[in-house]
């Protein structure tokens, strides 16, 4: 099989991970350059950075998927909680890789909609929140994500006090 198969091959696995890209990268990763039944290649940086641009991709699609409404009725949805777990996870991984963080600005914009669209939900209809974790936990992530939505925020908050649910998770 001729080197870019094999970089192809491993990139599709790390792209389509599931919930562990990080560990599907390193397990590319040992396979092309270290295991006993692998090429043993050395990478080169593009080589390397193609495979930690699809661990990226990955971490993207989980991190967002839990701030779409959209998913609330899915199976795979897992709720803004899951989100910011997922984030830490990939500021770990960025960390660990020595890369700078790719997408803050593209999941700060998600969670500005998902605000705005759990507002507009709660006031035309009623709706239960989908909220499933605590203010401070919210403020917290538009922190680390340097997006300015304490005006939502604040009106969610105010919104969600008198709902039991959001009450209980606060405590």
């Amino acid at each position: 099989m001729k080197v870019e198969e094999l970089i192809e091959n491993e990139w599709y696995v790390v792209r389509h991970s599931g919930e562990t890209p990080e560990i599907a990268l390193h397990s590319a990763l040992y396979y092309l350059t270290r295991a006993k039944d692998g090429p043993k290649l050395t990478l080169s940086a593009k080589q390397l950075d193609e495979l930690q641009d699809a661990a990226t991709a990955r971490f993207f699609e989980i991190i967002v998927r839990d701030l779409k409404h959209e998913n609330a009725n899915k199976s795979i949805y897992r709720g803004v909680e899951r989100s910011i777990v997922n984030y830490q996870r990939y500021l770990n991984f960025c960390e660990r890789q020595e890369l700078g963080d790719r997408l803050r600005e593209q999941v700060g914009k998600q969670f500005c909609v998902f605000l705005s669209q759990e507002l507009v939900l709660l006031k035309n209809d009623a709706s239960e929140s989908i909220v499933n974790c605590s203010f401070d936990d919210l403020s917290d992530f538009a922190d680390l994500l340097n997006v300015d939505c304490i005006d939502q925020l604040e009106t969610l908050k105010n919104q969600l006090m008198g709902r039991v649910a959001f009450a209980e998770s606060t405590e």
